[in-house]
């Protein structure tokens, strides 16, 4: 298919955005999300057409997955971003220079967001709310695994522009094919910045296919090492919600690290585990520990491959270190820089683990679980970059602006 026009009519939506007053665009989104309520048994038979097609057991099917309570929670999500305060229009520094110019730095949009991404219509809630409330156009490359819950959504939000006068070209859905993608990752002239929302081998092929500037966001390969002078009771709890809160989430918990003098804790710390049938794949000395005190089905042994796999299931990995060094070594081997955590009552333990770990989001004594744009009260979130040039962690309103300069002159010239 010719997307040109499709790429066209939304880069021309752009400076019909640029003149929205921005009562106008909360309006709209309240609008939307009374909207997703009121049709939630619409959006919900046209999400089963697509779970049909999909393998329970798939790890995406989660993620697929809408419900009555997860609509209402995006409706929450998309409320909180349209009472929140616009960031185009800020103005971050201005100077008066000795000639007389007064310069101004001050926030803008991008433009024209493409967003590729999997399984996840909940993205598609998300992407929309925060690029309108940041006045930026987003052009939205679901998979066709969605394609149904897609398609309901992006239509029901083009109704609702239409009842305040927004020209609908804001939001667009491009067909579920790869041609298309390929079509969206060089298209240069019309789109601004792509960002991926989806698994590794998603984001790889998007970095080196596209020819447009790519934020990274999405693969999570999680730790949480329990120290040596670790809380086993925070660490029972911590454990059992990073793993087990949700499973095909970017922040769930992949690989328990446990120092060996805690070993004789490893039971206690992972029992609860045993209770949703977490697999544990346990290193030889913490398979020890546990043979016999966790349930022999769900316990094996660890291979190379157990260690740096997003399972995004329930499965777990358990390493054996002999000192917090140890522990930030296999982090900053096999970790995503994501979201990565330390259970220690060592102060300086914890000082160390923040300062040295290299990820997006750094936990001490707390659930990896707590990587999401709402939980850092940021009303809702683009993606989790990973990356460091631009925005990193939860991405939302501020991190959808760039900036340009106002000079301001009363006839100055140049000598």
């Amino acid at each position: 298919m010719d997307c040109t026009p499709l790429f066209r009519n939304a880069k021309k939506a752009c400076r019909s955005l640029n003149v929205l007053e921005s009562d106008i665009i909360s309006s709209a989104l309240l609008a939307v999300a009374d909207a997703a309520i009121a049709r939630t048994e619409v959006i919900l038979s046209e999400n089963r057409k697509d779970l049909d097609q999909m393998d329970p057991s798939d790890p995406r099917y989660d993620r697929l997955t809408l419900t009555a309570e997860r609509i209402r929670n995006i409706a929450s999500d998309i409320r909180s971003v349209a009472n929140m305060k616009s960031p185009v229009g800020q103005t971050l520094l201005k100077n008066v220079r000795d000639n007389g110019l007064v310069i101004s730095k001050v926030t803008v949009p991008f433009g024209v967001v493409g967003i590729i991404y999997e399984a996840r219509p909940n993205v598609t809630f998300d992407v929309f709310s925060l690029c309108l409330r940041s006045g930026n156009v987003c052009i939205l490359k679901g998979g066709s695994d969605a394609i149904n819950s897609n398609t309901v959504i992006v239509n029901m939000i083009k109704e609702v522009l239409g009842g305040f006068g927004i020209n609908e070209n804001v939001i667009t859905l491009l067909p579920a094919g790869r041609e298309e993608t390929m079509l969206l990752l060089n298209a240069r002239e019309y789109v601004d910045m792509i960002i991926p929302r989806g698994s590794r081998s998603l984001i790889d092929f998007v970095r080196e296919n596209a020819s447009i500037p790519v934020i990274e966001t999405g693969a999570g390969i999680c730790h949480t090492y329990f120290d040596e002078s670790g809380d086993k009771d925070k660490g029972r709890l911590i454990v059992y919600n990073a793993k087990t809160r949700r499973v095909s989430v970017c922040n769930a918990l992949d690989c328990l690290i446990i120092h060996e003098k805690r070993l004789d804790d490893l039971s206690y710390i992972v029992e609860k585990c045993a209770d949703a049938d977490v697999i544990i794949y346990a290193d030889e000395k913490a398979f020890g520990a546990l043979t016999g005190k966790y349930p022999g089905k769900l316990l094996q042994k660890a291979d190379s491959k157990s260690f740096g796999t997003e399972f995004l299931s329930y499965k777990m990995a358990v390493k054996t270190v002999y000192s917090i060094d140890e522990a930030l070594d296999h982090i900053s081997e096999f970790g995503s820089k994501h979201s990565e955590a330390i259970i220690s009552e060592n102060k300086n333990h914890v000082q160390l683990f923040c300062n040295s770990v290299d990820a997006s989001s750094i936990y001490s004594n707390a659930s990896t679980a707590f990587t999401d744009g709402a939980e850092f009260g940021l009303g809702a979130e683009i993606g989790i970059s990973t990356q460091k040039l631009h925005a990193r962690g939860p991405m939302a309103l501020e991190a959808l602006t760039t900036y340009k300069w106002i000079i301001e002159g009363s006839g100055q010239i140049r000598i």
